[in-house]
């Protein structure tokens, strides 16, 4: 058969633009077979890409550079070397000890009758087994191009389960602003895989969720989302700033016209939305052309990403409305002044004390709604008492003490976990850990961890603030209070970790600091 025709790349291997390449590890203790097997392979290229080739003479040479290279496609692995099952033990350490099942392994031998391949082939995971003898430049071109196709599209497959996977996981909790991101970078991933495993892309809108909005003086101003490979640091930075000039042009006109841009090796997609100005998803480093199959796929994706992207920005919105009632109400309910940032304190330092304390992400949402409730009872005392300045007498003193119990009557017999946990704090939040508090004398660990964290945080915010009967406390004489209370009107534990997240706690206070009137 001729040479030439045994060398003709077929269609998916057109000649392109050069995109990289593959690394091939020879592993041999022949310095004449490296040398023989890169020229025989020295004008090879798959996908525009060319061998970039690795060299290693032993063993313990080919275990180190696979520690060092998790991109090693192909290893063409000699099994006799410094043992006469040298090859078969690099091929079980990547296998076994690296984890790395990608590798498409070949085994080259001269002497086959040493590891017989029936044999080898049952007991290792190779990918191929060939003798030396066998592997003219002719085949060897054939079992390489073999491989790296298999590599490829065994990649390819990861990158679309490593997408799922974020998609999956975010799908657990889709309401929180982090896991819309990891949504957005698995829908990202998938798309970039599907169009031949691009690792450069980025979801562009001028709507950016983060827990610290950026102040837009454009409404309209585009700011990259959500991004992987070189836009993964770029979260939030503005469109302009993130992309080279011939680039930022390309996502004008996708604006302009609403359209999908298509170049050699970007895919700038516009997004239409009902309520915003529309976004952009934009791909880079594409190794290969855009089909028609793939430009419908695109045209799908765009015409429904921003839907589901506006539809949790939605739910965010309505739960962040309603935080904001419930801490609103809070706040009337305590009858502290607009200018009063008591309820914000309260939350934030009870959100530190309780991520050390244990609580989990859940256990945390719920006490951060539900903080803002726990003096609800305040509003069957009568505002005359709580407004008073002066010493107060049994009678009121015991109205006030009635606002616990008030308050959990208010809030009982709820089906919401929330509301549940706001009626607790509102019955418990005067509790105390040694039995003395009210209305129900609870000890110790019988008050909920909840209702204790909020017990020690309404006092120390108490404390380091000035009120109507009392100037503000220096931090030292707060501290000394606490540690002097510990275990009598405080859980030891929590005053423990008042004394180690100090510094934080401090820095909330000044960072929500009550406004003059």
């Amino acid at each position: 058969m001729n040479d030439d025709l045994l060398f003709i790349e077929d269609d998916d291997e057109e000649p392109a633009e050069q995109l990289g390449s593959w690394k091939v590890l020879i592993v041999d203790d022949e310095p004449e077979v490296h040398a023989v097997t890169k020229l025989a392979l020295s004008d090879f290229a798959l996908n525009g890409k060319t061998l970039e080739f690795i060299s290693a003479y032993s063993g313990e040479e080919a275990r180190e550079l696979f520690r060092n290279h998790a991109d090693i496609a192909v290893v063409l692995l000699d099994v006799v070397m410094e043992t006469d099952d040298a090859g078969l033990r690099v091929a079980e350490y990547v296998r076994n000890e690296l984890d790395n099942h990608f590798t498409r392994i070949i085994l080259r031998t001269g002497q086959p009758g040493q590891a017989p391949e029936k044999d080898v082939i049952i007991n290792y995971d190779i990918n191929d087994y060939k003798s030396k003898t066998e592997l003219t430049a002719q085949k060897l071109f054939t079992v390489i191009i073999a491989a790296l196709r298999s590599y490829r599209d065994i990649i390819a497959i990861e990158e679309n389960r490593q997408g799922l996977e974020k998609i999956i996981d975010a799908s657990a909790d889709m309401f929180s602003t982090h896991s819309l991101e990891k949504f957005m970078q698995g829908i990202i991933q998938q798309l970039s895989s599907i169009l031949g495993c691009s690792q450069d892309a980025a979801y562009i809108t001028s709507t950016v969720a983060v827990p610290n909005p950026i102040n837009q003086t454009d409404p309209d101003e585009l700011f990259v989302f959500a991004g992987n490979g070189e836009y993964t640091s770029k979260k939030g930075t503005p469109l302009q700033q993130a992309l080279t000039e011939t680039e930022f042009a390309l996502c004008q006109q996708a604006l302009q016209e609403k359209s999908i841009v298509y170049t050699e090796d970007h895919v700038v997609a516009y997004c239409s939305s009902r309520s915003k100005g529309g976004s952009l998803l934009y791909l880079t480093g594409l190794p290969r052309r855009i089909g028609e199959t793939d430009k419908r796929l695109v045209q799908l994706f765009s015409d429904n990403l921003q839907i589901a992207f506006e539809n949790v920005l939605m739910t965010n919105e309505i739960e962040a409305t309603q935080r904001e009632i419930i801490e609103r109400l809070g706040k009337a309910m305590e009858c502290d002044s607009q200018s009063s940032q008591h309820i914000a304190r309260m939350i934030k330092m009870a959100e530190v004390l309780g991520a050390a304390a244990g609580l989990d992400d859940t256990r945390l949402t719920y006490l951060r709604l539900a903080m803002p409730l726990h003096d609800v009872g305040n509003t069957r005392v009568p505002v005359s008492i709580l407004e008073k300045t002066s010493g107060l007498s049994e009678d009121e003193l015991n109205a006030i003490r009635e606002h616990a119990e008030f308050g959990y009557q208010i809030l009982k017999n709820s089906s919401q976990p929330t509301i549940q946990l706001a009626a607790t704090l509102a019955r418990q939040h005067h509790e105390r850990w040694d039995g003395n508090g009210y209305p129900n004398g609870l000890q110790g660990e019988e008050i909920q961890l909840e209702s204790r964290l909020a017990t020690l945080v309404d006092v120390f915010d108490a404390l380091y603030n000035a009120r109507p009967y009392k100037a503000a406390w220096p931090r030292e004489k707060v501290v000394a209070l606490l540690q002097e209370q510990k275990g009598k009107h405080f859980d030891p534990k929590l005053v423990d970790l008042v004394i180690t997240h100090i510094e934080s706690l401090v820095a909330i206070q000044a960072q929500f600091p009550d406004q003059p009137q």
